[in-house]
């Protein structure tokens, strides 16, 4: 069983940031890819980023140019830097490991003046 830790939520105000981390304890799970989800109150849980074994990354539309996914294959772990935070981006984020499935346990990140 693969189990997930997610740290880095938290509330900023419009245009801050917050870095999300996401480490798994197995180590398999370096060269599969992982990705972030978000789910905002009433509404269904949705992709954000996913990152490959190697490194490379994709992003939803409205995220794109304000996130950046990294991951450090050596520590097990990935990152979410979130720039120029909205509103919009308010939620409950989620890391998602594909080797075995699993999801991380989330984290509130909340974008309020």
């Amino acid at each position: 069983q693969v189990h997930i830790v997610e740290s880095g939520g938290g509330t900023v105000q419009p245009g801050g940031s917050l870095r999300l981390s996401c480490t798994v304890d197995e180590s398999d799970s370096r060269w599969y890819s992982m990705g972030w989800y978000r789910q905002a109150s009433g509404k269904q849980r949705e992709w954000v980023a996913d990152i490959t074994g190697r490194g490379d990354p994709k992003y939803t539309p409205s995220v794109k140019g304000r996130f950046t996914i990294s991951r450090d294959n050596d520590k097990n772990t990935m990152y979410l830097q979130m720039d120029n935070l909205k509103s919009e981006d308010t939620g409950v984020y989620y890391c998602r490991e594909y080797y075995k499935n699993t999801w991380g346990q989330g984290t509130q990140v909340t974008v309020s003046s």
